[in-house]
């Protein structure tokens, strides 16, 4: 008489479970879809990202290029990596003044009482914007493909030069975070938002050389990090050194990162 011997899960070490960091990981890209499907049911918010950057691109070459560069050809090579990185600057405004309406119709208190890490809702929020700056960069390089600008290096470095101006995105973009949960208002962050973002992105080299300007706006020009961020776009674009800029980038954007994703994460439990 043969004997059928029953394994239960319990002798095997129970029932698998995932990891903590694995169901982050799961509940934010759940969230991230939600952000992403918000977005193209409304695809007016996609206007700062697609029509801005266009009028800016038109406005400061056939204003400035003849002045600065000589040409507009020549100008077009030194402008519009810089854009794309006041693009994706501004685009991050967007996500805090999101957010905050999130909070304030009370989305994130059905996600309190969702079994689901208090940082889920943050992460899902960001990753969903984040295609936001794909759009952004497809945008010009094709605009710019119209106009005649052309990538002067191999296509690893210009995909090198997207993936780093998204990689500062990602880090300065818990700053908005950070603003929007703390602020009251939606208007209120937007203020906020664009206060700061105007002397970073505007206080660059971005349409005439450093060594044009005064002393003193050379002096915070070159301590800026939006400036690195520009150089190492315009050196893996157009060709250039690249070296210290990409270094000097990547090492704000760890410390953006390390300094706003905990403070982002510690306000929203607070506010919880």
């Amino acid at each position: 008489m043969s004997t059928e011997t029953a394994v239960r899960p319990a002798a095997l070490g129970g029932p698998r479970r995932s990891s903590p960091g694995f169901r982050v990981l799961s509940h934010s890209l759940t969230l991230a879809w939600r952000s992403l499907v918000k977005t193209l049911r409304t695809p007016e918010q996609l206007i700062d990202v697609t029509l801005q950057p266009v009028i800016f691109v038109v406005m400061f070459l056939y204003l400035l290029g003849g002045a600065v560069s000589g040409s507009t050809d020549e100008y077009l090579r030194f402008l519009l990596p810089a854009i794309m990185v006041q693009t994706v600057v501004f685009a991050t405004v967007s996500t805090g003044v999101n957010l905050n309406t999130d909070i304030k119709k009370g989305v994130f208190d059905r996600f309190r009482s969702l079994p689901i890490a208090r940082s889920a809702p943050l992460l899902g929020s960001v990753l969903g914007d984040m295609v936001r700056f794909v759009v952004c960069i497809a945008v010009l390089l094709g605009f710019g493909y119209a106009l005649g600008f052309r990538i002067g290096t191999d296509p690893f470095s210009a995909l090198a030069a997207c993936l780093l101006v998204m990689v500062f995105g990602f880090a300065l973009i818990w700053a908005s975070v950070v603003i929007g949960v703390v602020a009251r208002e939606p208007g209120s962050v937007q203020g906020i938002m664009f206060m700061l973002m105007f002397p970073l992105t505007f206080g660059t080299n971005m349409i005439t050389p450093t060594d044009t300007l005064p002393g003193w706006l050379q002096w915070w020009v070159k301590v800026n990090p939006v400036t690195d961020v520009m150089e190492a776009a315009r050196g893996l674009l157009t060709g250039g050194a690249v070296a210290g800029p990409v270094t000097h980038t990547l090492l704000w954007s760890v410390g953006l990162f390390a300094v706003f994703f905990p403070l982002a994460v510690r306000c929203y439990r607070r506010k919880a």
